[in-house]
């Protein structure tokens, strides 16, 4: 969702609902699940499951740890985020799952609509 809004002179803001958020997952079946389930509920309006896999290396339970993970980006908004991360909570092997969201500042009109339109009720 886009809001414009005039500033001091020429300036205009635009404020964006849309967040990206970061999952990662151990294998692409887990992924696609968790992806699917997402877009299916309208928490999200899209997830890129990352080609190949990552490598992961942080710290858990006291130790070092190193993992080939699998990388997802959803689209979606702040006002479903709470929810996103309930579902991939509930979906998810892990019992940390990195859930992240970082704000959008800029994009294509048309697309950041789209995403506002595609999350949500219908």
């Amino acid at each position: 969702m886009l809001e414009e809004t005039t500033c001091a002179g020429d300036v205009v803001v635009k404020k964006v609902d849309v967040v990206l958020v970061l999952v990662t997952c151990k294998s692409r079946a887990e992924a696609r699940r968790i992806v699917t389930s997402l877009v299916r509920k309208r928490l999200a309006a899209c997830g890129n499951i990352v080609g190949s896999t990552v490598t992961s290396i942080y710290r858990w339970k006291g130790r070092v740890e190193r993992a080939k993970e699998v990388l997802v980006i959803l689209k979606s908004t702040r006002k479903a985020f709470s929810a996103l991360e309930r579902e991939v909570t509930r979906l998810h092997s892990y019992e940390v799952p990195e859930i992240i969201a970082m704000p959008i500042i800029a994009g294509s009109r048309k697309y950041l609509s789209w995403v506002g339109e595609s999350v949500g009720k219908k």
